[in-house]
């Protein structure tokens, strides 16, 4: 017998049990994308769609689906607010005509189920900025909401408690704060931050319900702070792995994260990679593969 779903249920979960990591930095902006099986293992590179950049975000949406927007050509030298959408098969689409302030090094994540947002970032000037931009179901980038909290670039955001989200420290300053994000994307004021302020850190979901922040600068850190189902960060955790900033972080296997890519030295990019348990445990490092890079965006899919 066949189960009986309500009309008014959802069909479909936000189980994302593949991830991929895509365009960054390295010498000049890149394009590739690096996709991530539900067993945490990297693919080599695959050749890269839409206009090369660094600095960009990624999140989910639509239950089963991926968006990586804005960013900075290093070719143009400029900000973009284009966007590309990422399939359930993982395949990168072409440039989406930007909506809202063009801006690079901002964060995303998926709130509400099957929705997403971006938010901060640093726009025209390299002005700091807290505006935000929600992303519909159907992978469709609203115009500008006014930013909400500390103004600031170069932060992380995962999603938590299921339906929710975070945005976490950033610079300028090495900030620590964080601002919560309801499951209807209204952001919250500044909470006061919880563990060592830092920047160009990354972010993702584990456990289904709960979040990690991790590795960032000032130093090539590798400490991470978890986040609880309800938002709540906390204190550092010893890092594992190579100390790095620049990095990438998305869900995979339903349950379970990984860190890879970033900076390492003042000469260096890296590809190894750390995979998260799905009890927030961070692994030592795995030999990388595809193009080392940092600056580069990362969400889940399928």
């Amino acid at each position: 017998m066949f189960p009986i779903i309500p009309a008014n249920s959802v069909a479909s979960d936000n189980k994302n049990d593949e991830g991929i990591f895509a365009l960054g930095y390295a010498g000049g902006s890149l394009s590739m994308s690096n996709l991530v099986s539900n067993s945490g293992v990297v693919a080599s590179d695959v050749t890269g769609v839409g206009t090369a950049r660094s600095g960009v975000g990624g999140c989910e949406y639509g239950y089963d689906k991926g968006i990586i927007g804005f960013g900075y050509s290093h070719t143009t030298s400029s900000q973009f607010s284009a966007t590309n959408l990422v399939s359930n098969a993982g395949v990168v689409a072409s440039d989406v005509t930007g909506v809202g302030s063009a801006r690079a090094y901002l964060a995303a994540c998926s709130y509400g189920g099957d929705k997403g947002i971006f938010g901060y970032g640093a726009g025209s000037g390299w002005a700091n900025l807290s505006t935000t931009n929600l992303v519909s179901n159907s992978g469709v980038v609203a115009s500008d909401v006014t930013g909400v909290g500390t103004v600031r670039s170069y932060l992380a955001a995962t999603e938590y408690g299921e339906d929710k989200g975070i945005f976490g420290y950033g610079n300028p300053g090495n900030l620590s704060m964080t601002n919560l994000v309801s499951n209807a994307g209204v952001v919250a004021s500044d909470v006061t931050g919880v563990g060592t302020g830092r920047h160009a850190l990354a972010a993702c979901r584990y456990g289904e319900d709960k979040g990690i922040f991790g590795y960032g600068n000032p130093g090539f850190v590798s400490m991470t702070n978890l986040v609880s189902n309800l938002g709540v960060v906390s204190t550092d955790v010893t890092g594992v792995g190579t100390g790095r900033y620049g990095v990438g972080a998305t869900q995979y296997g339903e349950d379970k994260g990984i860190f890879a890519y970033g900076y390492v030295t003042i000469v260096e990019n890296v590809s190894m990679s750390n995979l998260v348990s799905n009890v927030g445990v961070v692994g030592t490092d795995v030999t990388g593969v595809g193009t080392p890079r940092d600056a580069l965006a990362a969400c889940s899919f399928n």
